[in-house]
């Protein structure tokens, strides 16, 4: 299992908010805002650790010890303006900025609502928008096989394995679970219940170049949502990744990293 190499915090809107930050590498700022389930450090973090200083910030109630943090936290608005803070706790005045679907709306709220904080824009499979034909699946009280199956495009492979498997120590299991579940509850509370607070009206205002990269098989928010995001931030582009759902970082890793990196203007290895 891969982990951060450091960790830092920082205090936010008026003192009221610890925010946790896992860090590792070195070079230029990248910070990576996680999923609905919770914080997540996987290969795809390493990877981007070998050419930038990844902080992934933890969306505030996921954090161990701290599950109480989301009550100081009432509506989106909020939330956006608590992580514009938390780039200044860092001392980031611009950055990378990725985010994987509900990682990925918030990034494109930060991007829109402060377009100098980015200085580019990788999406995956974001979050945000919402479409009468092309709903998003209801990942909010499913269950963890029914679940996989939203995320992965073999929901009984290695990865899926990796992701859903619980400890063999049973108290370390219900943790896990418990821990999800408040993920999960911690977020949705602002994308419930349908996940679109306005962003298709903000999306003209980010000014960063932007990749948005997309499963072609994603079970959970359809490819089709790819387009919707493409014409709304201009200049974007749209990299599709075949054999993948909803996680292409983690379902096909080797080829969502390098055409992250192609786009962040590195060769391959």
């Amino acid at each position: 299992m891969t982990v951060a190499t450091g960790e830092r915090s920082v205090r936010v809107w008026d003192g009221r908010l610890e925010i946790h930050v896992k860090m590792a590498g070195s070079g230029p700022p990248l910070v990576y805002f996680h999923a609905a389930g919770g914080p997540l450090w996987d290969g795809f973090l390493d990877a981007l650790a070998e050419r930038y200083t990844v902080y992934a910030p933890e969306h505030p109630g996921t954090s161990v010890g701290d599950p109480g943090a989301i009550e100081q936290v009432d509506d989106l608005w909020d939330l956006v303006l608590i992580y514009d803070e938390v780039l200044d706790g860092l001392g980031l005045e611009q950055a990378v900025l990725v985010g994987q679907s509900f990682g990925g709306m918030l990034a494109c709220e930060v991007a829109a609502t402060f377009p100098h904080r980015a200085s580019k824009l990788v999406l995956l499979a974001p979050a945000g928008l919402w479409r009468e034909d092309a709903p998003v699946a209801n990942y909010m009280w499913a269950a963890p096989a029914e679940l996989a199956g939203m995320l992965f495009l073999d929901p009984a492979g290695e990865v899926a394995r990796q992701v859903f498997a619980p400890p063999a120590d049973p108290e370390q299991a219900a943790v896990g679970a418990a821990r999800q579940v408040w993920a999960l509850a911690c977020t949705s509370k602002f994308v419930w219940p349908i996940p679109d607070r306005g962003l298709a009206k903000r999306l003209h205002r980010i000014t960063a170049e932007t990749l948005i990269v997309w499963g072609r098989q994603d079970r959970l928010i359809p490819v089709s949502y790819a387009d919707e995001f493409a014409q709304r931030i201009a200049g974007s582009r749209v990299e599709l990744i075949d054999q993948s759902g909803h996680i292409p970082q983690l379902e096909q890793r080797e080829q969502t990293t390098a055409r992250v990196l192609a786009f962040l203007g590195h060769e391959p290895a």
